[in-house]
């Protein structure tokens, strides 16, 4: 096998962890290693790959926001049925969920179920192809090979000879736990917490992130045996340890749920560089060996210590993926057009000098050679390596055409698929709005019926307590002489009077006194008739 060499780069929001790893023969070997912090994510990474010298280097770097799905399926699926059916799950998935599965990239492993044997167990790894589009844009320009989840990667720095069931707990700006049986993963559980938690509260302090950083590798953990803490000491603990304390509890109960399968945790990442945290760990979890994760092909070399390779564990484990180590069939990288193409593609001419003539023959992949017995012409060499460069740009035309026909069917299709995802979300939307604008029309309806009912509950309260005031009011003013013979309330608040008297000026008074003390408005009164010496008027009026 040939000498391979990958880049690894583990990026964070304010940091990036570096590894360059290579692969000869069984020999692995990591020859520049660093971390660098940054404002601009472009700037350091140029200045890694011009300082490791890597310009043609594959790189290979973390996900971001990936998800896992767990689904138990049958143990003799076929490769085929297997896809369908981890589709299907993961299609059920985004529906509960509401999302558009056409979003995600995914990759999935298999393992043997624990708790079943006709059953395997697949982990499923979902990323929205909005944030993989995001982390390949940060090293664009580069010739990137894999992307690959940090937890999946980050047992390739275990021996894997290793026969014990172990924890591999990385606690980078999150942090993620992952669970090996039988040296293969198993399960990945992601906790929020993290380094990026301590770091921003003495980043706030020390206003350098940088700082924050160095301070946080040369803090101690005293444990319960320890001696007592210096107060520059405990100043920044107390930032560190709320955190440390959430993660240990909850890597705790990862434990206890595989009962006494797992013999050893493994702690990695930026917190592994805070001194004695191995042995936090063991003193809260006892069942379990806890020791900080060494690369295992790594040994201290003259003036570097295995420390100093520790602090770059997820880097590493990167760049092993990206020389053909650990897990196959998770890298998020999509080849490219040019990568698809075969590398075998030439043609061979061989000048000979044998008299028997010229003779065609075929090479082991099928493409012909020729031995041509005479010498030739720089004419006709010259001519036969045109020929021989058309027929070579012809065959690379026509697998290019196929390869990016195939691709742009692929997109159609997925194109396609998006479209019917939306058009589906759209009739449903319509739907929905349907629903609501009968509804709202109903509400409408039912709402005009209760005002009108209202003002009519309102008119009618109104004209009730109004009658007996209107009453009171006239009994009020209303002259010895003058008699009242009918009051009507005809239509609404419209009143009708109707008084008697013997004397003309008495039913005079009346009507001016309800007009003045505006017992009733728009007040208009008949003619007085009069008949047997009794005057008779009609007053009529709105109650105001």
């Amino acid at each position: 096998m040939a000498i391979s060499n990958c880049l690894g780069l583990y990026i964070e929001e304010n940091l990036i962890k570096y590894a360059k790893v290579s692969k000869d023969h069984d020999t692995l070997k990591v020859e520049a290693f660093g971390i660098k912090f940054y404002d601009k994510i472009e700037e350091a990474i140029n200045q890694v790959i011009q300082e490791t010298y890597s310009q043609k280097t594959p790189i290979s770097i973390n996900m971001s926001q990936e998800m896992y799905q767990y689904y138990n399926m049958f143990a003799l699926l076929t490769k085929k049925d297997l896809q369908k059916a981890v589709k299907t799950e993961f299609e059920s998935y985004c529906a509960d969920k509401g999302y558009n599965p056409n979003v995600f990239e995914t990759r999935f492993a298999v393992v043997d179920n624990q708790e079943g044997k006709d059953e395997i167990r697949v982990i499923h790894i979902a990323e929205n192809k909005i944030e993989l589009n995001k982390q390949m844009e940060k090293v664009e320009g580069y010739k990137v090979s894999n992307i690959t989840p940090i937890s999946m990667a980050i047992p390739n720095l275990i021996n894997p000879e290793t026969k014990e069931n172990y924890l591999v707990v990385n606690i980078e700006e999150e942090t993620t736990v992952t669970t090996v049986l039988d040296n293969k993963v198993y399960n990945v559980e992601q906790i929020e917490e993290g380094s990026k938690d301590f770091l921003i509260k003495i980043n706030a302090k020390e206003n350098s992130y940088s700082k924050s950083y160095e301070i946080c590798k040369n803090t101690t953990i005293y444990t319960s045996e320890g001696k007592e803490l210096q107060e520059d000491q405990s100043a920044y603990l107390e930032d560190i340890m709320p955190t440390l304390f959430s993660i240990v509890e909850k890597v705790k109960k990862i434990v206890e749920n595989y009962g006494d399968k797992i013999k050893k945790i493994f702690i990695t990442g930026t917190a592994a560089l805070i001194n004695n945290i191995d042995l936090y760990f063991q003193e809260n979890i006892e069942q379990v060996e806890c020791e900080i994760l060494k690369p295992h092909f790594i040994h201290a070399v003259r003036d570097i210590s295995v420390k100093d390779y520790i602090e770059v564990n997820s880097a590493i484990s990167l760049g092993l993926m990206g020389v053909g180590e650990g897990l196959t069939g998770i890298n998020f990288k999509a080849p490219s057009i040019m990568e698809n193409l075969p590398s075998w593609l030439s043609i061979d001419i061989d000048f000979g000098k044998s008299k028997e003539g010229k003779k065609a023959k075929e090479n082991k992949l099928g493409f012909l050679t020729w031995d041509l017995g005479e010498k030739l012409s720089i004419l006709e060499v010259n001519l036969i390596r045109t020929v021989a460069g058309l027929i070579a740009l012809i065959v690379i035309y026509t697998i290019f055409s196929a390869v990016l026909a195939k691709q742009i069917e692929i997109k159609d299709k997925e194109a396609q698929e998006s479209i019917d995802s939306t058009n589906k979300q759209i009739e449903l939307a319509n739907s929905d709005n349907s629903k609501i604008n009968s509804k709202i029309n109903e509400y409408d309806t039912m709402i005009k019926s209760l005002e009108e009912m209202n003002n009519k509950l309102t008119d009618r309260n109104r004209t009730r307590n109004a009658i007996p005031n209107l009453l009171n009011q006239i009994m009020s003013i209303i002259p010895e002489n003058v008699q009242l013979t009918s009051i009507g309330n005809t239509t609404g608040t419209h009143i009708v009077i109707s008084a008697q008297s013997d004397r003309y000026e008495q039913l005079g008074f009346l009507t001016a006194k309800i007009k003045t003390d505006v017992i009733l408005t728009n007040v208009i009164s008949t003619a007085g008739q009069k008949e047997n010496s009794v005057v008779t008027i009609t007053i009529e009026g709105d109650i105001p």
